[in-house]
């Protein structure tokens, strides 16, 4: 990594245009108080950096930027090797499609819950089923949404950061220059900019109420992905077991329920252990599953009714409203049911391609879908008055059996995908300040997305429960469902339009399309589920208002406490004259202390100074940074910066972690810390080599080492939050109780990186907000 003596270190650094080129470490002296830094610099000319080599130039940075640019960590996301792209595809069948692929148990028999009034009221409710799952899981999702991944990742908190990296829409005053330097932090392209697209950027820059918009429906989208972790495993458990009234009259409502709770127990169960191991045999099961919902719907086709194909013209939806009126808008309701877990396309996107996904749906699950639901509308001319039990009823009676079993294997799977994506959006929101810490077990060494939240567990778990004893039929489920899933695909829209104009720069007329085209078909189904919402519809809605008033009581406690602490940094005055201080004691061994301010150093040093007055020989102020892309590569996780004068012994680092990053690595924090500290040293020395006669790093080290194996102490701030005196009775009740309970009842700080307890020293601060 380095040579010894001071020598000049190089390393190839790619450019973002995967040019290479040999650079030295760029050394930033000076003060982030003083917002100027003096660069020195013996470094080849390149045209990509904005660095001058030249004494004297200004720049804006905090940090110094030692680490080397390389390629972004995409996985497979870039991959054009088509044998990967197919079996991603064939491994996504079972990851992502669990939920769509069962929808046919329920559709027709949550949207004719009055009985078929007219035998052209299939037809008419076929051609919805068909259009609306071409316009939205096919046109919106797979051709425009799946575009708008972040470095491969999908979902509502994705889209949000990557509107926060191209627009300054973000409300944590913590963005750093450096933070571009990131592989995966796209950079906008100079001279591809509109006069709408500049209007909207710098009105939504310029608007604190737009900025609080945008972070309210990124934590809304994630209320009603969480209430839908709830109803998928509800809805898809108990549609797939009530097939056994089929088999036996004996089966009534209530053991109905009992076996499905049964199964939903044992379900959340074994999550603990990780979909590792058995996440991708889910492939074949739903393989299975699409060939038999279709083999059977084109049975029933061709057996029944062909003319149901008469379908594909719209004609037949608009003779279906004006011969129901009210009634066919308020069946909509049951339609909608058939995009049920679309937005898993885009949440699950991290362990795929937008290819992989692209192909599955295209070439296997719309295929399918679209012959099941003929063949179900086939059966059902000729059958109208067993609406109820569609499916299991439309099945031959020698199929039964098989198609039972691969039934409840099929909603098991698909409530296992909801749940892992639950678990998954969390982990995201958590990352970005926007949910309480919770503990997150990383269940596979391969797959770093697959996570598992006990605390969440037990409360997906409690909720599942709960909705299928109190409700006991998919139809009255299927208003809550219809709810949630509606609404997540609306905001994912409404995000979208925001990208589209800001980052993309679609044309307007483009843009005025799609939301004429798809977001107000979005918004009438909404509207239709919401007139059910005292039959259940409440029932996400109660889920939302709950998770948004833990998110946004969180988010807002996080932000004020990084204001108090940005308000009352530590200047480098003070902390030259405390390390200089006569009267203060000096001890070896090393100290870390650890913070999330990314600007300074926090106001708790000086407190742990006025009421210890004891310093070690070498100081490391850590500071916990979450950047708003997916992932940050190890080479580049680690910024380091040294106080001046050098002889003081006092670094700042800011560690910089995606929101899908692992932070409990399998090798220690600590080492980490301390051999990265040592490559700052060494080539910090290493750049500076002609200005530093007779100065070599090789002092530095020995003294880190020194340090190092005299002892480490790891000292983690304890913050009691209050409200300041004359705070509103609003605010008191946010911060002294709605906070603090949380904060007391759930994880602390210092076990993301699990700190050895025997050398941690907690320091207690009282921060008045």
């Amino acid at each position: 990594m380095s040579s010894t003596g001071g020598s000049r270190r190089h390393s190839n650094m790619t450019t973002p245009g995967n040019s290479k080129r040999n650079s030295n470490i760029v050394n930033i002296e000076g003060e982030e108080e003083d917002h100027d830094y003096q660069i020195h610099s013996h470094q080849t000319p390149d045209p990509l950096l904005s660095e001058n080599p030249l004494p004297g130039l200004k720049r804006h940075d905090s940090l110094d930027m030692e680490s080397a640019k390389i390629q972004g960590h995409h996985g497979h996301h870039g991959t054009k090797d088509w044998g990967v792209i197919l079996r991603l595809a064939f491994q996504s069948i079972g990851v992502v499609y669990g939920d769509i692929g069962t929808s046919p148990l329920y559709v027709f028999s949550s949207t004719f819950t009055n009985g078929i009034k007219h035998e052209d009221d299939i037809l008419g409710v076929l051609s919805l089923i068909f259009y609306t799952i071409t316009l939205i899981p096919v046109i919106k999702y797979v051709m425009i949404v799946l575009h708008a991944n972040d470095n491969g990742d999908g979902g509502t908190f994705a889209l949000y950061s990557k509107l926060c990296r191209n627009a300054k829409v973000g409300l944590l005053p913590n963005a750093q220059a450096e933070d571009r330097e990131v592989s995966n932090f796209e950079l906008e392209l100079p001279g591809n900019a509109n006069t709408i697209s500049s209007r909207v950027k710098k009105s939504l820059e310029n608007s604190e109420f737009a900025k609080y918009c945008l972070l309210f429906g990124a934590m809304l989208g994630t209320s009603m992905v969480i209430g839908d972790g709830i109803l998928t495993p509800s809805i898809s458990v108990l549609s797939a077991v009530s097939g056994l009234k089929e088999a036996t009259d004996s089966m009534t409502e209530g053991r109905i329920v009992v076996v499905s709770v049964i199964i939903l127990i044992i379900l959340f169960m074994v999550q603990r252990y990780g979909t590792d191991r058995v996440g991708y045999s889910f492939a074949p099961i739903i393989c299975v599953w699409f060939a038999l919902i279709s083999g059977i719907g084109v049975f029933n086709f061709f057996k029944f009714d062909p003319s149901v194909a008469k379908a594909l013209n719209p004609k037949y939806i608009v003779d279906y409203f004006k011969r129901n009126n009210k009634d066919a808008w308020i069946s909509l309701g049951g339609v909608v049911l058939a995009i049920t877990g679309t937005e898993a396309m885009f949440a699950d996107l991290g362990h795929f391609t937008v290819k992989s996904i692209q192909i599955s749906m295209g070439c296997v699950v719309y295929p399918a879908l679209i012959t099941a639901y003929s063949g179900q509308a086939s059966w059902l001319r000729k059958h109208q008055d067993d609406v109820a039990d569609t499916f299991y009823k439309s099945a031959p009676d020698a199929l039964y059996w098989p198609v039972f079993v691969v039934a409840v294997m099929a909603a098991i799977i698909a409530s296992q995908a909801m749940i892992s994506g639950t678990f998954s959006i969390i982990k995201q929101s958590l990352s970005l300040g926007c949910f309480p810490r919770v503990s997150v077990i990383h269940t596979s060494d391969k797959y770093e997305g697959q996570v598992f939240i006990p605390e969440m567990n037990y409360l997906l778990m409690v909720g599942c429960v709960l909705v299928t004893v109190t409700f006991k039929t998919t139809e009255n489920i299927g208003h809550a469902y219809g709810i949630a899933v509606i609404f997540a695909e609306t905001l994912t829209s409404s995000f979208m339009v925001v990208i589209m104009l800001v980052i993309w720069k679609t044309n307007a007329l483009l843009v005025l399309l799609f939301v004429l085209v798809i977001s107000s078909t979005e918004y009438i189904y909404l509207s239709s589920v919401l007139y059910k919402f005292g039959e259940g519809g409440y029932l996400p809605f109660s889920f939302a208002v709950v998770l948004m008033f833990i998110m946004c009581t969180w988010n807002f406690v996080y932000r004020a406490k990084y204001n108090f602490e940005l308000d009352n940094k530590v200047s480098r005055e003070v902390i030259k004259d405390i390390v200089t201080d006569t009267s203060i004691s000096h001890m070896g061994g090393l100290a870390i202390f650890y913070s999330e301010l990314a600007h300074g150093i926090p106001p708790i040093f000086k407190h742990y100074i006025e009421n210890v007055p004891a310093l070690h020989s070498v100081l490391v102020f850590v500071s916990i940074k979450s950047l708003p892309v997916s992932r940050v590569a190890p080479e580049e996780r680690f910024l380091f910066r040294r106080v001046k004068p050098n002889d003081l012994y006092v670094f700042r680092c800011v560690v910089r972690y995606g929101y899908t990053d692992v932070r409990n690595e399998k090798e220690s924090f600590e080492k980490i810390l301390i051999e990265r500290l040592k490559e700052f040293v060494e080539s910090d020395y290493g750049v500076l080599e002609e200005r530093q006669q007779g100065r070599v790093s090789d002092e530095d080290v020995v003294k880190l080492d020194q340090a190092w194996r005299s002892g480490v102490v790891h000292l983690v701030g304890e913050h009691e939050i209050v409200s300041r005196a004359g705070s509103s009775i609003g605010k008191k009740f946010l911060i002294d109780y709605a906070y603090n309970f949380m904060k007391k009842n759930l994880r602390q700080s210092y076990s993301v990186f699990e700190i050895p307890h025997k050398r941690m020293l907690k320091v207690g601060m009282t921060y008045e907000l």
